[in-house]
Order: C-alpha cells, then sequence, then structure tokens
C-alpha cells in the first residue's frame, strides 16, 4: 500500500510536474541508466539475463523519445519517472530492478551534469565560429578608418579591424569561462542515493568510466545539492551574453542613417508593419534585450539555492528551466552575432569621413607638446583652449595656419600640421596593443593562435 492514502490535488499535480522542462534530458538519462545497469550487473547486484533485457528496454525507449511516439502518460511526474515507467512495461519485472541503488536525487544531479558539460562544449564551439567570423572581418577591413569613442562622443580615430578585434580577447575570455564549467563537470554524483550513499556494493568508478567522468564526488550530501556547475555556466553565459549586447548595442548604432556605418544583412534584420522603407537592426537589438535575461535567470537561481539546507530540496527542481533558458537564449545569441557579422557590409567612406574629423587630432598635439619638453598638464590646457576657441570660431583644427597654432604655443613647428592628418593620428598609436598598423598586425596573428 502507498505511504499516502489520497490521490495529489490537481494544483499540486501541476505545480510537482516538471516533465514538459526536463523530457529533454532524456538522451542523458538513458545513457546513465545504461551505465547504471551495467555496473549493477558486473556487481552481482542484478542478474546478467534480466540487465540484458533492461538494456534492450532502454534501447526501445530511446527509439520512441527519438522519433517522438514515446507514450507519455498524465501520471508521469518527470522525464526520470516516465522512463522507469516504460522500462518496467516493456522489460516487465526486470525493469523494475533498474532502481536498484540510486535515487532520483542522484539521477537528477547527474543528467545535469551530463547536460551542461554538453552544452559548456556547444558554448565553446559557438564563441569559436563567431571568434573566427570577426578574426575574417578584421582581416578583411586591416586600414579601415573609424572613429573611437567614450561616452558615444568621437575620441581618437582607430582602425575597424582594431575595433572588432577587441571583441576577441573579450570572447577568448568567455570560452574560458566555459572551460572552467567543464572542469565543474567532471565529478559523478550517481551513486550518492538519496544523500547518504547506498546499501549496495556498487562501483562508481565503472559508471564514471562509461559516462566520461575522471572522478566520483568525493561526498554523497555534496553530490546531490550541489548546483554549482549550473550557477558557473549561467555566470559565465551572463557574461559572454553582456558582451553580446555591447556589440549588439554597437551594430544598432552603426547601421543607422545618423551613423552610416555598415548595412546589416537581410537575413538579420525586418521591416516595419506600417512604413515599407525600414530595414531595422531587430537581431542586433535583441542581442541588448537577451543580456540582461541570461543575468535574470543567474540572479533567480541564486535566489532559489540562497539559505537551502543540504540536502536536496524540491525547490532546487526549478534549476532547470533557469538554465535550460540560458543555455537556449545564449546559442540564439551566439548564431545571430555570427550571422550579422559573417554578412555586414561596411561603409568605408562613412566612417573615413567621421573618423576625419581634426578635432580628434587633439590628443596628438598635446602629446606633441609633451615630447617637446611641456608637462602634460599644461599641454592639455594648452589645446583645450585652442579646441574651444577654434569651436568657437566655426573652424576646424587644420583649417589653421601654423602662425595661429604658435599664436597658443611657441612649441609648434613645422611637423605640427602633420598631425592634423587622419593616418598620422592612427599611425601614432603605436604601443603594444595599439591602433597602429603594425600593432593590429600583431593582435591578428595573436587572435589567430587564439583558436588555432
Amino acid at each position: 500500500m502507498s505511504r499516502f492514502s489520497e490521490s495529489p490535488d490537481p494544483a499540486f499535480d501541476a505545480i510537482n510536474r516538471s516533465l514538459d522542462v526536463d523530457k529533454r534530458l532524456w538522451p542523458y538519462d538513458i545513457a546513465l541508466s545504461r551505465a547504471h545497469v551495467t555496473m549493477l550487473a558486473a556487481q552481482g547486484i542484478i542478474k546478467q539475463d534480466d540487465a540484458g533485457v533492461i538494456q534492450d528496454a532502454l534501447n526501445a525507449v530511446a527509439g520512441e523519445l527519438e522519433a517522438g511516439i514515446f507514450p507519455f502518460e498524465p501520471s508521469d511526474e518527470d522525464i526520470h519517472m516516465a522512463i522507469e515507467r516504460r522500462v518496467t512495461e516493456i522489460a516487465g519485472e526486470a525493469g523494475g530492478r533498474i532502481h536498484t541503488a540510486r535515487s532520483r536525487n542522484d539521477q537528477v544531479a547527474t543528467d545535469l551534469v551530463l547536460f551542461t558539460r554538453d552544452a559548456a562544449g556547444e558554448a565553446i564551439d559557438a564563441i569559436e565560429r563567431l571568434m573566427e567570423t570577426l578574426i575574417e572581418k578584421a582581416e578583411a577591413h586591416l586600414d579601415w578608418a573609424l572613429p573611437g569613442y567614450t561616452h558615444l562622443q568621437r575620441a581618437q580615430p582607430i582602425y575597424l579591424s582594431h575595433h572588432l578585434l577587441a571583441y576577441v580577447w573579450m570572447l577568448a575570455r568567455d570560452r574560458d569561462r566555459f572551460r572552467f564549467v567543464l572542469s565543474q563537470c567532471d565529478e559523478l554524483p550517481l551513486g550518492a542515493g538519496a544523500l547518504a550513499g547506498v546499501n549496495f556494493d556498487t562501483d562508481r568508478q565503472l559508471v564514471a568510466g562509461e559516462l566520461g567522468f575522471p572522478r566520483v564526488s568525493a561526498n554523497s550530501l555534496d553530490a546531490v545539492s550541489s548546483r554549482d556547475f549550473i550557477l558557473d555556466y549561467m555566470s559565465a553565459a551572463a557574461v559572454c551574453a553582456t558582451h553580446l549586447s555591447r556589440l549588439g548595442g554597437e551594430l544598432v548604432l552603426w547601421s543607422s542613417q545618423e551613423f552610416g556605418f555598415v548595412a546589416l544583412p537581410d537575413r538579420w534584420t525586418s521591416g516595419s508593419s506600417l512604413m515599407p522603407q525600414k530595414k531595422n537592426p531587430d537581431a542586433a537589438e535583441l542581442l541588448r534585450a537577451k543580456a540582461p535575461r541570461t543575468v535574470g535567470n543567474l540572479s533567480s537561481f541564486f535566489g532559489v539555492l540562497h539559505a537551502l539546507p543540504l540536502a536536496y530540496n524540491k525547490d532546487m527542481q526549478e534549476d532547470k528551466e533557469y538554465l535550460f533558458d540560458s543555455v537556449d537564449t545564449l546559442d540564439l545569441s551566439l548564431a545571430a552575432a555570427t550571422g550579422m557579422i559573417d554578412g555586414a557590409v561596411f561603409n568605408r567612406d562613412a566612417m573615413s569621413d567621421a573618423a576625419s574629423d581634426s578635432m580628434i587630432a587633439a590628443t596628438d598635439l598635446a602629446d606633441s607638446l609633451v615630447k617637446l619638453g611641456v608637462p602634460f598638464r599644461e599641454a592639455h590646457a594648452t589645446i583645450g583652449k585652442l579646441v574651444r576657441e577654434t569651436l568657437d570660431s566655426g573652424r576646424t583644427l587644420d583649417s589653421l595656419s601654423l602662425e595661429e597654432l604658435r599664436q597658443y604655443s611657441l612649441f609648434f613647428d613645422e611637423e605640427t600640421t602633420g598631425l592634423l592628418s587622419q593616418q598620422a593620428w592612427l599611425e601614432s598609436k603605436d604601443s603594444l596593443g595599439g591602433t597602429a598598423s603594425r600593432r593590429v598586425a600583431d593582435q591578428l596573428a595573436a587572435a589567430r593562435g587564439l583558436i588555432s
């Protein structure tokens, strides 16, 4: 007789049921069960004949799930119980032995580690595809001038290649974070039972080998209650999505008529329901919006785990929705970013015209005075006054004669006027990591090394 005398209230059944969310874990649950049954037979915990029948049933169930013909029942609370029920239907009495020496607690934890391990690997692959796309685009636009901005005000000119490569290094750090996630998914929880271990002579190392884990968890309480690896994945996803949101934000600005720096591919844009002339950068805009969603998932799951006593608690069922949404959101965001960059067509003239604003040369003029012995703050003040009075008169720096420049500092000489050309501004930034051509070439080589 069951422990309970009443059937679950329909509302409780609905809140307790997770099948609609966790059924995507079925490949991992099948793999886990195969390894577990192999171990049970090897240890003599169940008979080899029973193990064979169960394995055949697992193969049949996998086929049904793959084909989309699995006969789910209203009583199936989650994918784990659904698979066990169906295995027992197919295998008969032998199927009832599949859950020997395991609990749903260590079973679910293992499924989630397996899923997260795969998701982290897929994120790494997608990140590297975007890195490769950015590198290729940078190589194709090596010497294309572009204004660099601070506070969204033109600051100093750079090369487009230099700008695109900045995202490569952001993504390389994102990849490192996901590699850390992989390192946090290398312990097998299965074998911990509900929380205290199991009453059978199991071989956890055998199961670990079958499932590709280098080691098993050392503490059964920690094994079933830890979701650190999920926090690690969602943290890495939140940072990566935030990087992508910055790229999306720039693409939105650059593709506007006011900037006109880039035309995004039609397949990653949309039109207006009213205005036929519109070409909206919707995918880039969504990159901006997806980032706080992933951050919200991370924050929400921190809230679930906060102050939660050991070991397993039903609160932890909520981990899947947050994790799965972060995985799916990041996958889409990386695909969108890669597609937009791959098909982006940059407008060299528009970028060059914007980077030709001679006011951008102000820093170079100040630095030229410093090189001649003027203290930096004095040089900064001198050029600040020069800029203000030039703007007030409606003129530009490159329209000033040497005589006019010397009214502000006698240190200005014939070489000063040479500083007022775009090429001079760009190539003067020859420090390590700067935007000068040879430094960008160094960065490209280093970036290539990151993905070779």
